[in-house]
């Protein structure tokens, strides 16, 4: 932890803030005033790093594996107070949005660091309501996140990978429109990459994507007799087919935000991050503690100061 905090002038600067300001507050601990910086990109008219904060470490819903005692683990570090801080050094070292989903009290929670210590992190949210015919249940918690605060709306990959198995395409259109109608930009996620063709093909009016990418070259990396069966059956699988999905991505222009870019840590930052930019993502989404962000954020600065052969044009 310690390295990993001081990993940066940013971090030091964070750190050192912390101390400083623990006796006066109970609240934010680091400077926002970090001269760390991420390059950005656009969408829509948001600014958007090109890494993201990812939110599922900070929901607790980790993705360890068979260590089941990891979910209990995170809940007992990511207090309130400590998401909180770990937002504020996220934004100190130049991450300005967070992509999270919305279980209960997520938002309620993400509006209190807003309003009591003036974070400026952008939320790209999923909504968790069920996509269904009339889609009543999906518009109201929109029109929920969007009064709240959310600058950005997605169709949840777990929901779109459920819509184009059973043929649905006419409910991401749908969903997709009604982010758009209440003005905000309007993505698709996607874990099936039929998600990304289907969407193509048929012309559906998204601005994003966020969608599954790594490479399986490492230990616990899906084998090809485990790549056999239904999308939905593979053990352990976040990016099925990254060849596929790198020559498929060629061709779509529209922002790509990679997630599930370290298969939940089992590949290290530096080679995650040089696969997914160098392969054609716009940005990359990374689940992180606080502890880690200074060294990742000095490593993927680094690996995008040194790209060489990037296959894909910047659409953001």
């Amino acid at each position: 932890m310690k390295k990993s905090l001081f990993a940066s002038a940013g971090g030091a600067v964070a750190i050192n803030s912390a101390k400083a300001q623990q006796a006066e507050t109970t609240g934010i601990k680091v400077d926002i005033g970090s001269k760390a910086t991420l390059p950005q990109g656009k969408i829509g008219s948001l600014k958007v790093s090109r890494m993201l904060l990812g939110g599922n470490l900070l929901t607790h819903y980790t993705h360890s594996r068979d260590l089941n005692y990891v979910y209990n683990l995170t809940a007992h570090y990511n207090t309130e107070e400590k998401i909180h801080e770990t937002m504020a050094l996220a934004e100190a070292h130049g991450i300005n949005t967070l992509s999270i989903h919305n279980p209960p009290g997520i938002i309620s929670m993400l509006k209190r660091y807003r309003s009591r210590y003036g974070g400026k992190m952008q939320w790209i949210v999923c909504p968790v309501a069920a996509v269904e015919p009339g889609m009543e249940a999906y518009t109201e918690q929109v029109k929920d996140l969007v009064d709240n605060g959310t600058d950005a709306i997605y169709l949840w990959g777990v929901h779109a990978d459920r819509l184009i198995a059973q043929g649905k395409i006419d409910l991401i259109r749908q969903a997709v429109e009604i982010a758009k109608d209440h003005g905000v930009p309007s993505g698709v996620g996607a874990h099936d990459l039929r998600v990304v063709v289907e969407c193509e093909k048929h012309k559906i009016p998204n601005d994003f994507y966020i969608k599954t990418f790594h490479h399986h070259n490492y230990a616990t990396g899906p084998k090809p007799d485990e790549l056999k069966g239904p999308y939905s059956e593979i053990p352990g699988y976040w990016c099925k087919d990254p060849a596929e999905t790198i020559e498929v991505m060629k061709n779509v222009k529209k922002t790509w935000i990679a997630f599930k870019v370290m298969a939940a840590g089992a590949i290290p930052p530096k080679d995650a991050f040089t696969y997914v930019f160098e392969n054609g993502a716009d940005h990359t989404l990374a689940g992180m503690f606080d502890f880690e962000i200074a060294e990742d954020v000095k490593i993927l600065n680094d690996v995008l100061g040194s790209l060489k052969n990037r296959t894909r044009a910047w659409q953001s």
